[in-house]
This record gives C-alpha cells, structure tokens and sequence, in this order.
C-alpha cells in the first residue's frame, strides 16, 4: 500500500503532465497526489497527513528517507483562472491580498513558495526531502529548482 520508493509527488491534474511517464515510475513506486496546478492547498496538507497517518498504521513513519516531489509546469491551466481573484483566494484559503504570494502566473516562483509552505507546515512529517521541480511543456526538460530541502 505504501510507495515502494518512499515518495510521494505533488503534480497538477493537466493530462499533458504524468508524474509516471515523466519519472519513469512502475505501478506502487510513488503516490502521486495531483489537484489544479499541483499546488499547496489546505486540502493538500489534509491528504499528506492522512498519509502520514496511513503509513503509521502500517508500521512506517514519514520522515527521513522520504521525498516529497512538488512537481509545477509551463502553461498551466491555473493561469486561466487569474481573471476569478475571489475563487482562487477561496480555494487557497488565502485573503485576496495573499493572492500575489502565491505567483501563481509563474511556476518556478510558484514551486519556491510551495515548498516553503510545505517546509514550514507542522503537520508534515520533520525529515522529509523535498524537491521544487518545473515540467516544461515546451521542452519536455524537468529543472530542479530547489534540490532536496530537508524539512525541519
């Protein structure tokens, strides 16, 4: 039940974009969590801690030795959004003044400020690695852009 590679990828719900076929991923080797954008939501942090706790019952702790993969693209259909400020501040559980914060038009800022988010969030497990990684539709190239950030 629990990903053999002890990793779990955060990634968007765009079909142009497959964790599985991008990674070279077998069935069972990471669970893939995938939303609009790929993004940090409170219901995000909801199912990571879920999982946490899923783990725990199966005799596992989440922690070192697992990775955590936020996984943003190119031309994501989030941006179409931008015209909606009041739903997205809504579905990020953010006041509209937030909005700005999350650079949700750019997705290298974007992956920074979600993997910050994640680093600072009590419910996810001290430990964990995390990785920000941008998909380039147009390339078809993954960049790191923030290597292995180990949560404190």
């Amino acid at each position: 039940m629990l990903p053999s590679l002890k990793t779990t990828i955060l990634a968007c719900v765009d079909p142009r974009v497959d964790p599985g076929d991008l990674f070279g991923l077998a069935a069972g080797e990471a669970a893939v969590i995938r939303n609009i954008g790929g993004r940090v939501f409170p219901s995000t942090l909801q199912t990571l801690a879920m999982l946490g706790m899923v783990a725990k019952l199966n005799g596992e702790e989440v922690g070192p030795g697992w990775n955590l993969i936020v996984l943003h693209h190119t031309d994501c259909g989030i941006n179409c959004l931008a015209h909606s400020p009041e739903l997205l501040a809504k579905h990020f559980g953010v006041e509209m003044s937030g909005l700005a914060e999350l650079a949700i038009t750019d997705p290298y800022q974007s992956v920074a400020v979600d993997v910050t988010a994640l680093k600072a969030n009590p419910q996810l497990a001290a430990g964990i690695c995390i990785t920000g990684m941008v998909y380039d539709l147009a390339t078809g190239k993954v960049d790191v852009v923030l290597p292995n950030q180990t949560k404190p």
